[in-house]
Formats: C-alpha cells, structure tokens, sequence
C-alpha cells in the first residue's frame, strides 16, 4: 500500500482552514505526473481535486470528492486527506489502464457489454439480463466511467429503480399492493446483482482498480419470496380439459408432469425423451446446466404416446402444423383455458412449474430430489418458494431421525 504523502498544510481541517480562499487549488505531489490538490473557497468546505499530467506540458484536473472540513469523512462522497490521496492514485491507475487501451475510459455501457459476451462464452443464458439492462441500467449509468462510480450514486440508482421497474413489472401488478412493491424491490435486486457481476469482472481483469463503491451497495432484505401461486390437482384437471388445441393441451401435461419451463419444453426433441428411464433428458437450460427430468409412470406413458414412431431429430412439442412454439405464444391461450376452467384469477404458465414444485413438496418429497428435478444447483431456491409447504414434512423428519438421549426429566413444581 502507498505511503501517505505528509503536509502540515492539508493533513487537519484546522490547517486547511488557515489556508488563503483562492480559484487555484493547494497542490501536493504524491508520484510523477499526479498532484492531490485542495481548492478553498470563499464559504463552505473545500473540494479534493487529482490533477493528472496528460502529456505535452498539458495536466487534466478533475473534483475527486470533498474535504471534511465541517462534516466527519465517510469515505464516500466526504474525504479526509489519507482517504483523498488514496482516491487520486485509483483514478490515476484507472487512467493508466484506459491508455493502455484503444477504446477509451471505461464506461458501465463498456462493461455490461463485456459481461454479456462472457456469459454467451460460457454459454449461460443472458437474454434476460440483456433486455432488462438496456431498460434499466444503461440509461441511467451507462455514460459514467466505472471509476468514477460512487456509492451515493449507486444507492441512488438503486432506490430509484423501485419507481422504474414498476413499467417492468408483471402485467398484473398495478403497484397498489404489498405484493407488486416486492415485486419492484425484488427487481431492483436482481438488476442490482446483474450490475455488480459486471463490475465485478471488469474489476477482477484490471480494468478498474477497486470495488469499494458497488461492495457498499447492499440489496433490499426480505423482499426475494414472492407468494407462489399454484393450482390443485383438481384445477389442474379442469386446466387441461378447459384447454381448447390438442397441442396446448399438451404442453400444458408436459409441464405438470415435469416442472420444466416453458422455452426448456419448447427445445425438446424426441430423442430427448429416454423410455427406458422415463426420463426427460433438458440440454439447454436457464442454468446451462444438462438435467435429467425424472417422470411419474403416467408422465413417462403420456410422453411415450407423443414420441412413439417419430424421428429422435423432431420437436417433442409443436403446434399442430408443426412449427415450434415461439415466445409468447402461450400466453392468451392460457387465459383462455383458465377462463373455460373457472380459474379466477388466471394463472400464467410459469405457475404450471410451481404446480408441480408444491403439489410434490407436500406430497414429502424431499427438498434435494425437488431442486435436482427442477434444475437448482441447491435446495436455496427450492425453501425459499416451497419450504413453507413442507414443514410437516420437516416436522415429522425430526421427530423421527434426530438423535434420541434417553433423558428422563424430573419432577417439576411451578413457583408462584
């Protein structure tokens, strides 16, 4: 860590205040080519300024935070003189890895996109995250160099997306209730960890030199479990009767019958599914994770009528005249079924997943067995939305299997 430059002039705010009010700021030297200057004004606090020497006797000046001269330092946006120093050589090694480069400073646009084109490398799904990002972060960020963030500005942006992503939010969500201001915080969460995980790749490859401003920035608590929305076995019956194609219908069955999401049941092929093990065998996923839907009998028979006799290289699950099921497709034809089934409100198609994650959580399935089958990397997800359903199951689990120690408890007489 770089030593702290001493100066009598500019170390205490009692200092500072001895100093002469001028346009000019006070410099100090703190290595070739970098000064930390204090510019005093008239009234109020003064202001830390990094001046950077550009070439060709020429030196850029920039306002790097302000002095603590009435308020304590947080670190942040009030700077003591340690803090201030530490502050200009980040900018100054930001700088020098921008020179380094052919495409200028860093802007959060910059790093987005590179994030992006990780994921699509290690092929992970980022579509979402995409179309959100260009909604939610890059019109509000995307200008700012990375270095130049602040915690202040993050919280703010974060905030204030409670407001924004009420445009994003499900169409159901009028904003009104307890449920759809989760529903924006809980947003605002996710686009919150898109942000970082971008920052935090350009940080760890050098590009900026420090994390402190978004590492501050903590997320809204409690706001992650939304109130899962399933059907009973009897409205799932009148669901599928209540669906009016037979090729509705069936993605309506395979989805009860796996928990599998709907772009996962769109991808299926025929040789996807294996009758030897009733399987259903998901290669491309939200996880990027291959997974091994296991199916009941009646799931494994109805899969084996739909592939029997047909090519392994066709889809699984089409419309009737054989073209794929696209994005959206699904949804008016759901309203339709819930309509005809006396489903009030309607469900969307997601809720078919979380169907099948309820109804075989309080059948005591296991939590593990339901996140294997679901495609979760562990159970997190899985008590997060369902945990609620099975605490009988958990109940009864201890009860039985938790250690025994024979203790024998005395006679025990209340005081009064």
């Amino acid at each position: 860590m770089p030593r702290t430059i001493r100066d009598s002039n500019l170390e205490t705010r009692a200092a500072r205040g001895r100093l002469k009010a001028q346009g000019k700021p006070h410099y100090r030297s703190l290595e070739p080519g970098l000064h930390l200057g204090y510019r005093k004004p008239l009234s109020g606090p003064g202001k830390w300024v990094a001046r950077h020497y550009v070439g060709e006797q020429s030196y850029e000046v920039e306002v790097i935070g302000v002095a603590d001269d009435y308020s304590d330092a947080d670190g942040v946006r009030i700077l003591s003189y340690r803090e201030a120093q530490a502050l200009a050589r980040e900018r100054a090694t930001a700088r020098a890895h921008h020179a380094a480069g052919k495409h200028g400073p860093l802007t959060v646009s910059d790093a987005m996109e590179a994030y992006f084109e990780f994921l699509e490398a290690h092929r992970k799904t980022a579509r979402d995250a995409q179309v959100r990002a260009q909604a939610l972060i890059i019109p509000q960020l995307g200008d700012i160099e990375v270095s130049a963030l602040t915690t202040e500005r993050l919280r703010k942006w974060h905030v204030g997306l409670t407001t924004v992503a009420a445009r994003h939010a499900r169409q159901d969500d009028d904003g009104s209730d307890d449920e759809g201001h989760r529903r924006r915080r809980s947003t605002a969460n996710r686009m919150l960890t898109t942000l970082k995980a971008a920052l935090n790749l350009a940080w760890r490859e050098g590009r900026t030199p420090s994390d402190a401003a978004w590492r501050r920035v903590v997320p809204f608590k409690g706001v992650d479990a939304a109130r899962v929305r399933y059907l009973t076995l009897a409205e799932s019956k009148r669901l599928i009767n209540g669906c009016a194609e037979d090729d509705f219908r069936r993605l309506v069955q395979a989805a009860l019958a796996t928990g599998c999401r709907y772009g996962e049941l769109c991808r299926l092929t025929v040789a996807d599914f294996n009758a030897d093990s009733g399987t259903v065998t998901i290669r491309q996923s939200k996880t990027s994770r291959v997974r091994h839907v296991i199916l009941t009998d009646e799931g494994a028979a109805l899969f084996w009528q739909w592939c029997a006799g047909r090519p392994g290289k066709a889809l699984l699950l089409s419309h009737d005249d054989g073209q794929p099921w696209g994005k959206s497709h699904q949804d008016l034809r759901m309203k339709e079924a819930c309509a005809r089934a006396g489903i009030n409100p309607p469900i969307n198609f997601h809720a078919l997943r979380h169907t099948w994650a309820s109804l075989a959580v309080m059948a005591r399935m296991p939590l593990m067995v339901v996140a294997e089958n679901l495609g979760h990397s562990s159970t997190r997800m899985v008590e997060q939305h369902y945990g609620h359903l099975a605490k009988s199951y958990v109940t009864e689990a201890v009860r039985k299997h938790a250690p025994k120690f024979g203790f024998k408890p005395g006679k025990v007489t209340s005081l009064r």
